[in-house]
């Protein structure tokens, strides 16, 4: 097995939104192209870009938006027990 070394735990705030933003852009731009053009040549040379163009939106989105997300989710849900 390969040994991977680890990003500092510093960088999680931006890893945790990166990693999200590309597999929920990839999904969604995978769902929403195949539904415009269905499973065509079209499709594989039309996908990738739709999908750039998303991830593009939703990566900085993401970060802009994810504090207020944690304080909303925060209201809604209970603490653990012992915080």
């Amino acid at each position: 097995m390969i040994a991977v070394r680890k990003l500092p735990a510093r960088y999680a705030p931006i890893v945790m939104p990166f990693v999200l933003s590309i597999l929920m852009t990839a999904v969604v731009s995978v769902i929403s192209t195949l539904r415009s053009l269905g499973a065509t040549p079209a499709f594989l040379a039309t996908w990738p870009g739709a999908w750039a163009l998303s991830w593009l939106v939703a990566f900085p989105t993401l970060l802009m938006v994810l504090p207020l997300v944690r304080r909303i989710v925060a209201c809604l849900v209970a603490a653990p027990p012992g915080r």
